[in-house]
């Protein structure tokens, strides 16, 4: 008699463990970050910028607070993805929400996901966590931030992705036009084609190619480059991203990058050369990035404003040099 209570309790007990193991979980990450910015080559009370996202302002300045809940069962879950400040509200398109959206697991190899999610395309993203470089690039700039709609993830081996969606117009919350847009990536071995098109609505036609390799334990090499098209003009680019790792706490990385824009029978339209030299110690939580960025244009005066910057004195200029100092919290 005894052995069987004692049974149905280790059975009992084992169901329950079992119940809390299966049982959904909410878990709550995210980040805040600052900065400090001061011009090389320009007084700091000069109006502008690089002219890419964020990083934007002189002297001192905030990144954003982004607070991440995601609440995940065995097949199925939510994220809301929370930001407030400048670079929350550069990037979110308005509500706050940087993403919001459900997914379901229909399989070990399938998984759909509806709402707002960030973009599949490119090598940088908007958490200052998700990047080497603090300051981000003109393909990133460019291009489209986040989708609101619906996507398929496909596993179809160990090596080889595929996703299809289907989607609002990029950054677009609230479609009122009628038009959608439709997206595509390839996986293999950690290097993705992505495909994008909506039609010139919006951003029209866009083929980037996103990867990296590991060429040695200590160093990385990413990889970027992109073309997009809309009604016979748009921008194209390619950016290397060199990483170095000198310790557990410390680490050294480059992105140089090429951008440019082009149209049908252009001439001496404007492109720029930018060298981002960025290190990052961490202790704990907080990490610090050091920053040295240099970008010099070519055929400046044919961009929309004219040349883009001004010298020590106070005279248009194709070229900037920027020093900024980064700290970033995540939890």
């Amino acid at each position: 008699m005894k052995k069987i209570i004692l049974s149905a309790i280790v059975f009992v007990g084992a169901m329950t463990l079992n119940a809390q193991d299966e049982a959904p979980k909410l878990s709550i990450s995210g980040t805040v970050d600052a900065y400090y910015q001061t011009y090389l080559s320009a007084p700091d009370d000069v109006s502008g910028s690089f002219g890419t996202s964020f990083a934007d302002e002189a002297g001192f300045a905030l990144g954003m607070a982004n607070l991440i809940l995601s609440y995940d069962g065995e097949k199925t879950g939510v994220v809301a993805d929370l930001v407030y400040g400048p670079r929350g509200d550069s990037a979110a398109g308005g509500y706050n929400l940087n993403q919001l959206y459900a997914y379901w697991n229909v399989s070990e190899s399938t998984t759909l996901t509806a709402g707002r999610f960030n973009t599949y395309l490119g090598y940088e993203v908007i958490s200052p966590t998700g990047n080497f470089n603090y300051s981000t690039s003109y393909l990133f700039s460019n291009g489209p931030f986040s989708h609101v709609g619906l996507k398929a993830d496909f596993a179809l081996s160990e090596d080889f992705s595929l996703m299809l969606a289907f989607m609002n117009p990029t950054d677009t919350n609230n479609n009122t036009t009628g038009d959608y847009g439709f997206g595509a990536q390839l996986g293999y071995a950690g290097q993705y084609l992505n495909l994008y098109y909506d039609n010139d609505s919006v951003l029209g036609f866009e083929i980037d190619y996103t990867g990296g390799f590991d060429l040695s334990e200590s160093f990385f090499l990413g990889i970027n480059g992109a073309y997009q098209v809309k009604d016979d003009a748009g921008f194209y680019g390619a950016a290397l991203y060199p990483q170095l790792t000198t310790s557990e706490s410390f680490s050294i990385g480059l992105r140089g990058e090429l951008f440019g824009y082009h149209e049908k029978d252009g001439e001496d339209l404007p492109s720029v050369f930018a060298t981002t030299l960025t290190g990052s110690y961490t202790v704990e939580n907080l990490t610090i990035k050091p920053e040295v960025r240099l970008d010099a244009w070519t055929n400046g005066e044919n961009l929309e404003n004219g040349l883009p910057y001004v010298d020590a004195d106070g005279v248009a200029s194709e070229s900037l040099a920027a020093f900024t100092i980064a700290a970033i919290y995540s939890f």
